[in-house]
């Protein structure tokens, strides 16, 4: 099998640049929960009765204890959400954009604080990471915007400073040379060793989705994909150490890895949104953050490496 590594440092592409240079790549919205009204879980049916998947609800106070000792937050919750409808008509046309189906959502409220808050991706952010320009990612963003205010009445929204400049590749892509009609056995052997990969490096897989069964709503209807998967990866390290001083960078986590084939390729596509987005959009700057951000960055290209190879 012949190995192709391809880095996409998208910070320049389709003028997105200047876009991001009026805002920053994140929304937070803010509300007052002085009562506890407001929960994860109110979010998650609300965002379920508007036409959202929910692929995983993850609470990291408990892990955050096991493993650390302790936690800063009275919620600190990462959900995984897409639009049924919008993101199948973006995947049809954008092979990679289903590093954001799922999309993530941080939900967190600091101890010391009475608001919670959450935060997503601009519409903007999402299409300089896959390098894409396409009015279906501001209509994913616009009907997420209306739930979120919807569920969370009297929260306020802002966005976030101006992204820094990018350190690294904002999307890493790999690719592997297979049969154009003999896949499938590659394919297995790839997706285990994947699999096999995460454990060992401290990642944690907390969903994984058939994406390909959606698309041809149960074997019924035309994909363009032989097969198309999505992986939603965390790594608990990074998470609470970037969650001391910058929380919501949650809307990154968990990293959402994107494995197809397009019907017809010889090539069997492997892709991810970089550490780096997290380091410019939410400016990382801890040095403890950075270490763990870094060392996942590594491992992760290692894992795909190794089962490409």
């Amino acid at each position: 099998m012949k190995l192709h590594v391809l880095w996409a440092l998208l910070c320049l592409v389709l003028g997105f640049s200047n876009a991001q240079a009026k805002g920053g790549d994140l929304y937070i919205f803010d509300v007052d929960n002085t009562k506890g009204a407001y929960t994860p879980e109110l979010i998650e049916k609300t965002l379920e009765a508007n036409g959202f998947y929910i692929s995983a609800n993850s609470e990291m106070n408990k892990p955050f204890t096991i493993q650390f000792g302790q936690t800063d937050y009275t919620i600190f919750t990462l959900m995984t959400v897409f639009e049924l409808e919008l993101s199948e008509a973006l995947v049809r046309k954008h092979e990679k954009s289903g590093v954001f189906v799922p999309m993530g959502l941080g939900i967190y409220q600091h101890k010391n604080e009475k608001s919670l808050h959450v935060s997503m991706l601009t519409a903007e952010a999402m299409g300089k990471i896959m390098g894409i320009n396409d009015p279906i990612l501001k209509k994913i963003e616009t009907k997420t915007i209306e739930v979120i205010k919807k569920m969370l009445p009297g929260a306020t929204m802002r966005q976030s400073e101006a992204a820094a400049k990018a350190s690294g590749p904002l999307l890493s892509i790999f690719e592997a040379e297979v049969d154009a009609q003999e896949w499938q056995g590659s394919k297995d052997e790839i997706a285990m060793m994947v699999e096999e990969g995460f454990k060992p490096k401290g990642f944690v897989m907390s969903n994984y989705t058939d994406y390909n069964f959606m698309l041809t709503k149960q074997d019924t209807v035309e994909s363009p994909y032989d097969f198309y998967d999505t992986y939603s990866i965390c790594k608990l390290k990074v998470i609470y150490n970037v969650a001391k001083t910058r929380p919501e960078a949650a809307a990154f986590a968990p990293c959402t890895f994107v494995f197809y084939k397009l019907k017809g390729s010889d090539k069997i596509v492997l892709a991810f949104p970089g550490v780096y987005n997290w380091i410019g959009s939410a400016h990382v700057t801890d040095e403890t953050a950075l270490e763990e951000l870094k060392i996942a960055q590594d491992d992760f290209e290692a894992i795909i490496q190794a089962a490409i190879e």
